[in-house]
């Protein structure tokens, strides 16, 4: 299985970066995994912001295959804990998916129809984060799911 980070917007942040290429690395420990960064489409500045949406959204359906597992990251999704997390990244793997793929949404947020196509909803939080931060905060916690599925010291409940 690999896991897929997707993320709408610009490049990681310098004072984000670090954090994210160094959980990154450490996800790679136990799965592979990669960055996809999927840059805002030309000319969003004079899109409204369902029409920007619209946009993004043609442009995931074009990247996913029929038999990707999409996890949407939504306000509007479940929530769970980083034990439960874990048991989910699991049940991927023993289901034998290729392509886990986790998606970060545009500056709007994610449109209708790639939430219709989404195998799962998860909101990280009823909080709002800047989207550099969500990126920093997701590859943290697969890092954590990862090390309570091995049984490692990393997270303490």
């Amino acid at each position: 299985m690999k896991i897929h980070l997707w993320s709408i917007g610009k490049n990681h942040e310098p004072h984000v970066n670090l954090g994210v290429e160094d959980f990154t690395n450490r996800i790679s420990k136990y799965f592979k995994v990669e960055w996809n960064i999927i840059a805002t489409p030309k000319n969003a500045g004079l899109l409204s912001e369902t029409d920007l949406k619209k946009k993004e959204g043609e442009i995931l359906l074009n990247l996913l295959t029929k038999d990707d597992y999409l996890v949407a990251l939504d306000e509007r999704g479940k929530q769970m804990s980083s034990e439960a997390l874990a048991g989910f990244i699991q049940q991927r793997a023993n289901e034998s998916v290729k392509r886990f793929i986790f998606l970060i949404g545009g500056a709007y947020g994610i449109d209708e129809a790639v939430l219709k196509r989404a195998d799962y909803k998860w909101s990280l939080s009823q909080l709002v984060f800047p989207h550099q931060l969500v990126r920093l905060i997701l590859a943290e916690q697969i890092y954590r799911a990862c090390t309570i599925l091995r049984n490692e010291k990393y997270h303490h409940s």
